[in-house]
């Protein structure tokens, strides 16, 4: 069972982020920017009105998280009296201590997400590497192991771009994450993945190395300026394929987006391609891939800034983008991230979306 000593530790943890994060001017402020919502003009303008309704949503989302740990503290406290008093069981206490603990532990996290980017949605790309159809697969899986996560979190995903492999698995697959900090926890993705296994695909049974890359950058809107050069862009069209409806290898729905810029990491020329097929009307499908457009120069524009403040922090790690960050090893049963030094045995919970802890270890770290 738990003691008194940690009891308090907890509780002040508790009121250290109640400080911290300001819940009372947080409170005022909710009122205030709420009361800007109820004016009769307020929908006139309404990116504005947006812009407003999700700082307003942001703002009440710290506040519930603060009342998230203090009702789980308050909870605890009780649990230590009934127990005391002979009315709940040791069992009891250290259920209500785990709670209070993830709760606490939760909202320390979110606080270290401070960014501007750290709140938007994310877009999501996984590409398979060489190997041909094991790798495929790979990927397909490492997909799966994001759409788990997304729902365990309550977030929204949408397809935006899928290749099936040429037997099982996927060659690529971009999807957009909506919700509560998307970004900011997801970026601790980027970087290659590794898989060691028995590969079902050899029929010799060999152990096998597959390699995919997963990218993540924050999904901006309209709100957030960003130059595109029209003479650096050009388009083709194409048949979606796969499933979707009648227009699928009929109408070419499907957009490819090809824009040549100066990359503002390295100074060289550079191209971003994106493909969309989310919707059949490709008019749609151009404004999605534009979109995406941007919020991958916004993201080579925040790691342009991340690398200048690595120069001055030299004693941080550096984190290279497309670095190889974790390896999954079946047969071994070891999950393993390379940057943190964490790593786990339950590969079945990993792969079923069962990342928190990675994210977790990287933010203590690296934000």
């Amino acid at each position: 069972m738990i003691t008194a000593e940690q009891q308090k530790e907890l509780q002040d943890r508790a009121d250290k982020l109640r400080d911290y994060l300001q819940i009372d001017d947080k409170r005022e402020q909710l009122a205030e920017e709420e009361l800007r919502t109820q004016a009769p003009d307020f929908w006139e303008d309404a990116k504005a009105a947006e812009a407003q309704m999700r700082k307003v949503k942001q703002i009440k989302a710290w506040i519930d998280g603060y009342e998230g740990v203090r009702s789980a503290t308050e909870e605890l406290s009780l649990s230590m009296e009934y127990f005391r008093e002979g009315i709940c069981d040791e069992e009891e206490v250290d259920h209500a201590y785990s709670h209070a603990l993830a709760e606490v532990e939760a909202l320390e996290m979110k606080n270290m997400l401070s960014h501007e980017e750290d709140q938007m949605p994310a877009v999501l790309k996984i590409v398979s590497g060489a190997g041909g159809t094991e790798a495929q697969d790979w990927a397909e899986q490492l997909m799966r192991m994001y759409q788990r996560y997304c729902e365990k979190h309550g977030y929204k995903t949408m397809i935006t771009n899928l290749q099936d492999g040429d037997e099982a698995g996927i060659k690529t697959v971009t999807f957009t994450v909506e919700g509560d900090m998307a970004y900011g926890y997801l970026k601790s993705e980027n970087g290659v993945h590794r898989l060691v296994r028995v590969s079902p695909y050899n029929a010799q049974g060999k152990r096998m190395t597959s390699f995919a890359s997963v990218f993540v950058v924050p999904l901006i809107d309209d709100s957030i300026e960003i130059d595109i050069n029209p003479a650096g862009l050009s388009w083709d069209t194409f048949r979606s394929s796969g499933a979707g409806g009648q227009n699928v290898n009929k109408v070419e729905s499907g957009v490819r987006l090809h824009y040549k810029f100066k990359n503002p990491l390295t100074g060289l020329d550079d191209e971003i391609v994106i493909e969309n097929t989310e919707t059949r009307d490709q008019p749609k499908n151009r404004e999605n891939a534009l979109r995406h457009l941007r919020s991958e120069l916004y993201e080579l524009e925040l790691e342009k800034r991340r690398q200048a403040q690595a120069k001055v922090e030299a004693g941080k790690k550096k984190i290279e983008w497309g670095s190889q960050i974790r390896s999954y090893v079946f047969d071994d049963r070891r999950v393993k991230d390379h940057r943190t030094g964490y790593q786990t045995s339950n590969v079945g919970a990993v792969m079923d979306g069962d990342i928190d802890e990675f994210i977790k270890a990287y933010l203590m770290e690296f934000e």
